[in-house]
């Protein structure tokens, strides 16, 4: 995910009053209409945009996470009313509405997303659910029945393959969210989460289990790498790991990186597909 360089100390651009609320938000109720206009005008900034939950620090590569965003959302379960919304003949019963606004976005139905989800221009919703505090950028594709979870961070160009699942995070305080990053794609029925983070150009098999304990392994060199993280333009399946416990030796996930890329290239989803079926793995 492609941010600007970040500042040395991040500002949230979000209004302070959000963080007195959270001392206080044990009093709240949805008689407080002060409170609830500040909470609201929060969301409204992700929901378009002008805000977002986490990115990817420039200058660093590390992720930072808005933490006044993130406590915006969860002050809206103590401040918003249970309401009767509809979409078509579907009736739901929440304190969230859904999202209207889709500017530039392609939205086939059965696609539902959560207001104080962002949308780029030019991404692609199939049948799919994104929740609150989701940021999906620019020509990415959200394929059908995947879910983007609560602050996950996806990037530009991205693929979420069938039934792809981002893991989402509101609490505990200081969790990472979900991070996949511009280029990646993501194979289908995978599921990331836990703040794992799938960094730019990386390609995933289907069915991929990747968190943030996920150790992972390069097949050409035995090497072990950072866990939790797919790395940049590398190609990686699922696989397991031998580990003793007082019942016996039992195979444990972890990734496999079977392949670097060339950095920056465009790479062929036929050609990808060939690559995977080679080592005996399908997108």
């Amino acid at each position: 995910m492609h941010s600007p360089t970040a500042p040395a100390v991040f500002t949230s651009p979000i209004d302070p009053g959000v963080d007195a609320l959270w001392e206080r938000r044990t009093e709240l109720t949805p008689a407080d209409g002060t409170a609830r206009d500040l909470v609201v005008e929060a969301v409204d900034m992700l929901d378009a945009g002008h805000a977002r939950v986490a990115f990817v620090d420039g200058a660093t590569g590390q992720v930072v996470v808005d933490e006044r965003a993130r406590r915006a959302i969860l002050l809206c379960f103590r401040l918003l009313e249970m309401r009767q919304t509809s979409a078509g003949v579907f009736h739901y019963h929440d304190r969230l509405p859904l999202k209207r606004e889709f500017p530039g976005v392609r939205v086939v139905p059965g696609a539902v997303a959560r207001w104080g989800s962002h949308h780029a221009p030019g991404a692609v919703l199939m049948p799919s659910y994104t929740n609150i505090g989701a940021f999906v950028d620019s020509g990415t594709m959200v394929d059908t029945w995947a879910t983007v979870g609560s602050c996950a961070q996806i990037g530009k160009n991205v693929h979420l393959a069938g039934g792809v699942g981002v893991g989402g995070v509101l609490e505990p305080a200081n969790a990472v969210p979900v991070v996949i990053e511009d280029d990646a794609f993501v194979g289908s029925r995978s599921v990331v989460v836990e703040g794992a983070r799938v960094r730019r150009g990386a390609k995933l098999g289907a069915g991929v289990l990747l968190t943030a304990s996920t150790r992972v392994f390069d097949a050409m060199t035995g090497e072990e790498l950072p866990p939790g993280e797919a790395p940049e333009w590398s190609v990686c399946v699922g696989s397991t790991r031998r580990k003793s416990f007082p019942g016996g030796e039992f195979g444990v996930p972890c990734l496999l990186v079977i392949k670097r890329l060339p950095e920056g290239g465009r790479h062929d989803k036929l050609l990808l597909e060939s690559l995977f079926r080679e080592h005996g793995f399908a997108l």
